[in-house]
């Protein structure tokens, strides 16, 4: 358990609903989530503006009509993805494996069983949430996945313990280089979430990325690189309600020092996104930071 420092008292009813929550079947929590799509999107309007802004900037040419069915069809998923993460905190590994498909785990399997451990890079698309866990329960070998932990200690505790209840290890972002090089021999996955937006004083990459100037973390492209590690995109579909397929695609062998990881995954991404745009997380401001001017 992840306690830096004390949880307040206060949060201890909470932690009781959202445990007993948990417990529900997934069908009558969907009917929770059907409830949470009107509040959110119809009353609160949750961060509409910023849905509507990315979503018009990303696919300047689709018509206004597409881009509100778009942003519609986000919002239920998003409030899916929320009944589905609380449901991680009591879920049975048994309907995990049943709602979590690898369609193409040899590929994964053949890298770790030669002994080397595997960066895979993936985005907050479908449920982000339920990828670790359910390799740790399918895989033969460790599943561990890069955190950043949060501010409040209560949603910290609560939210380390969903995601590793399940077997994952979890390691704190700013332990990283110093876990790979304690660790850089043992056969195992390494999930890194890529798609999140850097810090300003920590860009140093640009592309172009569903027609926007925008910065992406390198540090899988550097860890990899550091350490002779091959690279997977993991691409995520959403199959039916609750249920998902993941797919591995080769970025790097870890042969090479010269293969652009954070550019190809970069195409990669934007490819998946495009194919079902709902599906990816469109509420945070990604494109926030600028591009310097190159003076001429």
């Amino acid at each position: 358990m992840a306690k830096d420092q004390q949880i307040p008292f206060y949060y201890f009813p909470l932690e009781l609903v959202l445990k007993g929550l948990s417990l529900l079947p997934l069908p009558v929590l969907y009917l929770l989530s059907d409830l949470l799509y009107f509040i959110v999107y119809y009353v609160v309007g949750y961060r509409k503006k910023v849905v509507l802004t990315n979503l018009r900037n990303s696919f300047p040419e689709k018509p206004e009509a597409e881009i509100q069915s778009i942003a519609n069809a986000f919002y239920r998923q998003f409030a899916d993805i929320v009944v589905e993460i609380l449901k991680l905190r009591s879920m049975k590994s048994t309907e995990m494996e049943r709602r979590v498909v690898f369609a193409n785990q040899k590929l994964l399997d053949n890298f770790v069983i030669s002994g080397t451990p595997v960066i895979t890079m993936g985005s907050h698309s479908c449920n982000w949430e339920w990828v670790l866990s359910a390799g740790a329960v399918q895989f033969g070998f460790p599943a561990e996945g890069i955190y950043k932990p949060l501010n409040n200690p209560f949603f910290e505790d609560f939210m380390f313990r969903t995601r590793s209840r399940l077997g994952a290890r979890l390691i704190k972002m700013k332990d990283t280089l110093r876990d790979f090089a304690a660790n850089r021999h043992v056969p195992r996955v390494i999930a890194m979430l890529s798609d999140q937006t850097p810090l300003w004083s920590e860009i140093t990459f640009w592309t172009t990325f569903l027609n926007q100037d925008t910065p992406f973390y390198e540090g899988a492209e550097k860890l990899a690189k550091k350490f002779k590690y091959p690279v997977l995109f993991l691409d995520i579909k959403r199959t039916k309600r609750g249920h998902y397929t993941l797919t591995f695609e080769v970025i790097s062998d870890g042969t090479s020092d010269t293969v652009p990881i954070t550019e190809i995954f970069a195409q990669k991404l934007e490819a998946a996104i495009r194919r079902a745009p709902a599906n990816y997380l469109w509420t945070h401001k990604r494109w926030k930071h600028r591009r310097p001017q190159v003076a001429s």
